[in-house]
């Protein structure tokens, strides 16, 4: 399986209402539930209504379309990269997988996935 880096620094925020929202930005993930918005969206884009954020992540993507009766190849990932020591916070579209690593264990991530098999670029 391939997976491929997405170039940039993103930030995952909690907002405090979605008016600040940018999506003119190649790369962004909103969700909105009874409880929270939230936003995924490169650093330099982050929404002044911001409450809370945490910076400094990396991204990559599983390459192709995943079709929905695929099953476990983000348990897999995440399992591989969760015996490392390594958490991440996951992003799912329709297509695809995102999954983003803080910056620090960034590196080590990609080597952990390499060694397990998946093509990175």
């Amino acid at each position: 399986m391939k997976i491929r880096r997405i170039a940039g620094q993103f930030t995952v925020c909690k907002l405090d209402n979605s008016s600040d929202m940018d999506f003119s930005g190649e790369f962004c993930f909103a969700g909105k539930t009874d409880e929270e918005i939230s936003f995924v969206c490169e650093t330099e884009r982050v929404p002044e209504n911001t409450i809370e954020r945490e910076d400094g992540w990396r991204a990559f993507r599983i390459e192709g379309v995943l079709d929905f009766s695929l099953i476990g190849i983000l348990a897999k990932i995440a399992g591989l990269l969760a015996d490392s020591g390594i958490s991440i916070f996951a992003v799912s579209t329709y297509n695809t997988d995102y999954i983003m690593i803080k910056e620090e264990k960034w590196e080590k991530a990609l080597g952990v996935l390499e060694k397990a098999g998946y093509e990175v670029s």
